[in-house]
């Protein structure tokens, strides 16, 4: 099995992914936002999808779209091939898109809307927050490619504040400050330790 960053030469495989992620929808009866191949094949062109293939075999896919002119980016259409299912590949095709959308744009916001209780275990061990979806793009493009879902009228019912879907968002400017703060704690507690340790060789003596 090999992960890897989609290139021109994987758009052969364009179509079996569109068909997977649209019986997965039904399979599901959930919504399911879908996409043309050639809407599939140009991600690939661009270096923005991760692809798992097993000797040739599509396995499992997902891509990342850019919106408000780079302050997002969304890793989207993940999916695993029912042949394929069960066994991690998710987790793995998650994280590598992940790692992909942190090198390719490090400063954007990275978001997620799902209504999968296991996409949402994946976000969530990333460092995604559950958020509303004012917090997320304002770009209507991407709104706009909800209509697909069957449950649009939803959205729109609702003014756009809220559908079936959850929205999940990783901020990175957010999560440095966590990671600073983490490291900060972890020398404190070093340091006490080192001093709760030096007193009680005093004692001892």
């Amino acid at each position: 099995m090999e992960i890897v960053i989609a290139d021109k030469s994987h758009t052969v495989y364009a179509e079996v992914i569109c068909k997977t992620i649209e019986d997965a929808a039904q399979v599901r009866g959930t919504g399911i936002a879908k996409r043309k191949p050639e809407y599939i094949a140009t991600k690939m062109e661009n270096g923005n999808a991760v692809i798992a293939l097993d000797n040739g075999k599509f396995a499992g896919f997902c891509y990342i779209e850019k919106w408000g002119h780079g302050k997002f980016v969304a890793n989207s259409g993940l999916i695993v091939h029912p042949d394929y299912r069960g066994v991690g590949l998710a987790k793995k095709i998650k994280h590598k898109v992940f790692e992909h959308s942190r090198n390719k744009y490090p400063d954007a916001k990275v978001f997620s809307i799902t209504t999968g209780l296991p996409v949402m275990k994946l976000n969530s061990d990333l460092g995604y927050k559950p958020v509303t979806f004012s917090e997320l793009t304002d770009d209507q493009t991407f709104w706009d490619g909800c209509q697909t879902c069957k449950n649009y009228d939803v959205l729109t019912r609702t003014n756009r504040k809220m559908c079936l879907c959850t929205g999940m968002l990783f901020d990175p400017k957010k999560q440095n400050k966590d990671e600073s703060k983490k490291v900060k704690e972890n020398v404190f507690k070093r340091l006490k330790k080192m001093k709760q340790n030096l007193f009680l060789k005093k004692d001892k003596k």
